[in-house]
């Protein structure tokens, strides 16, 4: 206890000791507010111009690396000091030409915004070697615009603008912001780069701005600035057309320059494309025409080149892409060099992991080849081989072996295109999806049984702007028990009152089908949310099964085994519908924190041919992205307090609901607390899972919350999480203390550790 009060004891004189290390006659910049007078002006969009910004805090709350630096003594020879100084951060010493430059930059960003009249004052509080600063924006009134004219005396070029004016930013009574202003005039250098005006850009667009006094209205006019060919020499916009389109591959900047490449490679015509090549061609000549949208004697567009980099850029077989222009005799022509460097078309990676199942340690190992370049089309094919094994306690002496042992081995095909039957080339270059196509055979052996599984699929992925599209056209899996111990049998499957042991302890065919969505405000790929920017991301998806065999089955009338099931070869098939839905968001308090939350929504119905879900396709809680109180798959359903059997918290329905406050703490490590919530329910009342079917008078009762703290670290290409929940609301109790253990914690039963990688959402 003398320990923790001496701990307690030197955070608070750190606390008053922050200005250790401030200079006689300076002050530590203590804290940045902005005050406005005008609601419509908030503070949050002058916050990134202040240039000068007070010592994080974590959770908003605190100074921590502040004090820890205040605590390093002054002798920099000793390793603790250096250590302090390198955790902790040193005090931001006010700089008065910082904050004036500050207020001199929210002036400009309000006067760009329309208020030409803004005025910003900053004032300063001092106490104890600390310093308050605060400014105060007084906005003003706000210019508008009054009438919009055009000057561009080049016809051409004025008929493009004006054809698009539905698409103009600008418009009578519209805030004179010089931001939007810009924008416009991006939005018609694009327009103008798509009818084949290859050297224009938004400088060539500017304004003239005639504002009556003490009116705050503006008339505004567009102009068009002439091209100017020397310093003394104007003339009209070039409309460009392309003239030929070549392809360079092979191409090694660091070995020749483009035109020794073009002198010295080999080269072929197809369909009118030139391909100059190094001693072997390695694509496909109709790959490299089906990626290409710049065509011959069509007007210069830049979408077209961005559609052509995009295209390219979904090959893994290439390593760079440059598509160079070069203007012909003929001034109005252009020639397009398409330059690509090929990857190396093979490589072997070799993987280690250790696992760790309830407690049971084990290890795995894995070798995968990949080839970026199979039938020279950027086709990649990835073939993995994976071995585990883990050491299982506490079965007994009944079972004879006490180890799990895992072999799989996996072949994945993917293809850059659409591949389809009878669909045409520009439906397939349009859509931009590839094509996947997999296989898996798995063994595992457990002291219980063994499992084999083996499964194929053929599917396609593809993306629109922040947009995420997958299809799996076809999933099929066969789950084959070849042995059951006789004493799992006598323990587990020969309970006629657990239907659900006994359907997923037998040998099973499913064949699904399902789409899935996944869009993020960001844009990319990003999977974790990122601390310096607000995000949210939403992600759906739905999958069916067993509907056309069900359907066959029915139709021809095909016999029933003893479970009333129909079969496939004497192998009863699943028959489900599932849906889920996922709302995920990140919101910038301040810099370096962060709240992040959650909402996930599950439900799956098995019908037809199937009373039970594949144990595969249920849902579960608990665990390192669920309600972190519980341990993974020891939660619900309901309030089903569990049996010792992990397959009996299993569920149709699911809820999870997360909210948690992120802050960067120091140099790769990050902070977060937490408060999760949710369950998992089934739709029927079945005798092995009491008090877990789901009903709307009760089900709002039985939802589990947890609290608790987190530590990751960033390493930027991964996050290794580790978190520590502890149970607040137990459904598994209606009433008393230990339904509620916020209040009444015994740590050896409401707290859970996890391991992770990646952020809970």
């Amino acid at each position: 206890m003398k320990k923790y009060l001496s701990a307690l004891c030197c955070l608070c004189l750190s606390a008053c000791a922050t200005t250790k290390y401030v200079p006689n006659e300076a002050y530590l910049l203590d804290a940045v507010k902005i005050e406005t007078e005008q609601t419509p002006v908030r503070a949050s969009e002058l916050k990134p111009y202040v240039r000068q910004n007070p010592n994080g805090k974590w959770f908003g709350l605190f100074k921590t690396q502040l004090h820890i630096y205040s605590l390093s003594g002054r002798d920099s020879t000793r390793w603790y000091n250096r250590l302090l100084r390198k955790i902790g951060n040193p005090p931001v010493i006010y700089d008065d030409a910082q904050a004036e430059r500050s207020r001199v930059e929210i002036t400009h960003a309000l006067q760009n915004m329309g208020y030409i009249g803004a005025r910003v004052e900053r004032t300063e509080a001092r106490k104890d070697k600390k310093l308050k600063l605060t400014y105060h924006v007084r906005p003003g009134k706000a210019y508008t615009v009054s009438r919009i004219s055009y000057h561009i005396p080049d016809s051409t070029i004025y008929r493009h603008v004006r054809a698009t004016d539905a698409a103009s930013m600008l418009h009578e009574d519209m805030a004179f912001d010089i931001n939007v202003l810009d924008a416009e005039r991006q939005r018609i250098a694009d327009v103008l780069q798509q009818q084949g005006y290859y050297k224009f850009n938004k400088d060539f667009i500017t304004y003239d701005a005639d504002t009556v006094a003490g009116t705050y209205r503006v008339d505004l006019r567009v102009r068009l600035q002439p091209y100017r060919f020397s310093a003394d020499s104007v003339g009209t916009h070039r409309a460009y057309s392309i003239r030929e389109v070549s392809f360079v591959t092979d191409y090694d900047a660091t070995q020749a320059s483009f035109e020794q490449t073009l002198a010295t490679n080999d080269s072929l015509h197809y369909n009118g494309y030139p391909i100059y090549y190094n001693e072997r061609l390695s694509f496909r000549p109709k790959v490299l025409t089906d990626n290409l949208f710049i065509r011959p004697h069509a007007l210069y567009s830049e979408r077209d080149v961005q559609r052509t980099y995009n295209n390219l850029g979904r090959m893994s077989a290439l390593r760079y892409t440059n598509i160079r222009f070069t203007e012909t005799s003929d001034n109005n022509a252009l020639d397009a060099y398409v330059i690509l460097t090929p990857s190396k078309p093979h490589s072997v990676s070799f993987e280690l992991e250790g696992t760790n199942s309830a407690g049971d340690l084990g290890a795995a190992a894995a070798v995968s080849y990949q080839h970026r370049n199979l039938f020279k089309g950027s086709e990649r094919l990835l073939i993995r081989f994976r071995g585990a094994y883990e050491a299982i306690s506490g079965l007994g002496n009944e079972y004879q072996y006490d180890n799990y042992v895992e072999n799989s081995v996996e072949a994945n095909l993917n293809f850059p295109n659409f591949l389809f039957p009878f669909l045409s080339s520009d439906f397939k270059r349009g859509i931009r999806a590839s094509s996947e196509f997999s296989l898996l055979y798995n063994y595992q052996l457990r002291p219980e049984f063994s499992r084999l599984l083996t499964s194929a699929s053929w599917g396609y992925r593809w993306q629109q702007g922040r947009n995420q599209h997958r299809v799996d056209l076809i999933d099929i899996n066969y789950l084959f028990m070849p042995w059951i111990s006789e004493q799992f049998r006598k323990d587990y499957l020969e309970n006629e009152n657990n239907y659900i042991l006994e359907y997923n302890y037998k040998n099973r065919f499913i064949m699904h089908a399902g789409y899935s969505f996944n869009y993020n405000s960001i844009g990319g790929s990003l999977i974790n949310n990122n601390i310096s920017s607000d995000s949210y991301s939403i992600r759906a998806g739905i999958e069916s099964a067993g509907n056309l065999l069900y359907g066959i089955s029915s139709l021809l009338s095909l016999p029933k085994n003893s479970a009333n099931e129909y079969s496939i070869f004497e192998i009863p098939f699943a028959q489900y519908i599932k849906v889920d839905f996922d709302f995920a968001a990140n919101k910038v308090i301040t810099p370096g924190n962060s709240f992040a939350y959650h909402v996930g929504l599950g439900l799956a119905v098995p019908y037809g041919n199937a009373r039970v879900l594949p144990f595969e396709k249920q849902y579960f809680s608990g665990g390192a992205n669920s309600v972190r109180g519980w341990a993974v798959r020891n939660l619900g359903p309901g309030s089903f307090p569990g049996d010792g059997n992990f397959l009996n918290h299993s569920g149709e329905i699911k809820f999870d609901a997360s909210v948690e406050l992120r802050s960067e703490l120091f140099w790769k490590l990050q902070g977060a607390a937490f408060i999760d919530a949710g369950n998992i329910w089934t739709l029927r009342n079945n005798e092995s899972q009491p008090g877990g079917q789901f009903r709307f008078n009760t089900f709002y009762k039985q939802i589990a919350v947890a609290y608790g703290l987190g530590l990751r670290l960033n390493m930027d290409f991964i996050v290794i999480r580790f978190d520590g929940g502890m149970k607040a609301i137990n459904p598994v109790y209606k009433s008393g203390r230990d339904r509620y253990p916020l209040l009444h914690p015994r740590f050896s039963r409401d707290f859970a550790f996890h391991f992770a990688v990646g952020y809970p959402f």
